[in-house]
């Protein structure tokens, strides 16, 4: 166990175990409050996964939301163009019947924010949820062809 560097130590996870979700958070005895505010029940679930394509017609947002109802996401667009996608994932009850041997599944809230392009029609933005997959289109602004108008030259 010399080969296992000390900073290890407290973590739960087994330091050769490659699959394991177990998170190490550096910052969990620092005398600073805003970076001891890791908490599984807040931070498990932040780093949802978003995918952002932009096609000729629309940007579209792909979310993985495995789990979730569609009652438990919320869409929304800020006046500065700012789209924000949020929700939560409840951590199941215990029953005192129970006996958990694993719990693996993340629980808590997650937030995401995309600054939006100029090109983006806000008033027609539309979601939809889909087997766990939140997808969001944003439809882009036609761009206008300049109006190239010939001029003779005289003389």
């Amino acid at each position: 166990m010399a080969l296992i560097p000390s900073f290890f130590a407290n973590r739960r996870s087994s330091v050769f175990n490659p699959f394991s979700l177990d998170l190490w958070y550096p910052f969990k005895d620092s005398p600073f409050p805003s970076l001891t505010t890791h908490t599984p029940e807040t931070s498990t679930f932040v780093n949802t996964r978003i995918d952002w394509k932009e096609t000729p017609e629309a940007h579209v947002f792909k979310a993985d939301l495995p789990g979730l109802k569609k009652e438990e996401v919320k869409v929304e667009v800020e006046d500065d163009r700012v789209l924000q996608i949020s929700g939560e994932r409840n951590i199941q009850k215990e029953d005192k019947n129970d006996t958990w041997h694993r719990v693996e599944r993340s629980s808590g809230k997650f937030m995401r924010r995309f600054r939006l392009p100029e090109n983006a029609k806000m008033d027609q933005i539309n979601a939809s949820m889909e087997n766990g997959v939140l997808t969001v289109t944003v439809p882009k602004l036609e761009e206008k062809n300049p109006d190239v108008k010939t001029i003779e030259i005289s003389g």
